[in-house]
């Protein structure tokens, strides 16, 4: 008997972990169907548990004493009608395909792709990009300027008024020095502040060099992002904020 001898019909194959459209023959029999599913499933064909749904019917079970021998033809198999295809094997033995922990990856050795011609790390020695850059700036000159930039950002100035961040600090004080302090561990700019009051860490010197001039106590130095430029005024000893402090 031909396996081609009706008409193709397009079924939607749906399962637990699947769903495509697929072409189906009449003339096939059960047991020919699933030889076919398992491949699109991965559920084994003895396995599997069938039924077929048209529009709003209730679903028709595929399945016969004789499979080998039994037909699709028998069943209404309409276009675009969908075959559900169950796994009767226990949870515990069935397999997870949507899970790609367990499945095994290929990585490429180190070495052998900073050999290839065709790469996009190939592609960016030739264009001289990024670290290839012979102009391109160090890291420590790029978190310099990035501290640089911050500043401009914020707009802090000599002379600005700003108050120390966070708000629970509760410290003002006035922008007295913006600039590199190698004598402070860390990359980038930092923010000379006298403050209002002398509750600082030093008189606008560190180790000795001075950065600015300010009283005993009165200066600290500051990422820019601990400082907030606005119109701050001096805290009087009667504002509850420095009695707090």
């Amino acid at each position: 008997m031909s396996l081609s001898s009706a008409a193709d019909v397009p079924l939607q194959i749906s399962s637990a972990s699947s769903s495509s459209e697929r072409r189906i023959s009449p003339s096939w029999s059960i047991a020919h169907l699933k030889t076919r599913l398992e491949t699109i499933t991965g559920i084994p064909a003895s396995c599997q548990q069938l039924a077929l749904r048209v529009g709003s019917q209730d679903p028709i079970p595929i399945s016969a004493a004789d499979e080998e021998t039994a037909q699709l033809a028998v069943y209404p198999l309409q276009p675009y009608a969908e075959i559900t295809v169950g796994d009767t094997r226990p949870p515990g033995a069935r397999t997870d395909f949507s899970d790609l922990a367990s499945v095994p990856k290929y990585e490429m050795p180190v070495a052998e792709y900073e050999t290839r011609t065709d790469s996009v790390l190939a592609w960016k020695k030739n264009q001289k990009l990024g670290r290839f850059d012979p102009n391109a700036p160090t890291i420590e000159q790029q978190k310099i300027r990035a501290s640089e930039r911050e500043i401009e950002e914020r707009g802090i100035v000599l002379g600005a008024r700003v108050r120390i961040l966070p708000e629970s600090d509760a410290r003002r004080g006035t922008v007295s020095y913006a600039g590199p302090v190698p004598e402070i561990p860390g990359i980038g700019f930092w923010v000379g502040v006298t403050l209002d009051e002398p509750t600082g860490k030093n008189d606008g010197t560190v180790n000795g060099k001075r950065y600015f001039e300010c009283g005993k106590n009165c200066g600290v130095f500051l990422r820019a992002e601990r400082c907030e430029v606005g119109d701050f005024p001096a805290l009087d000893l009667g504002d509850e904020d420095l009695e707090e402090l």
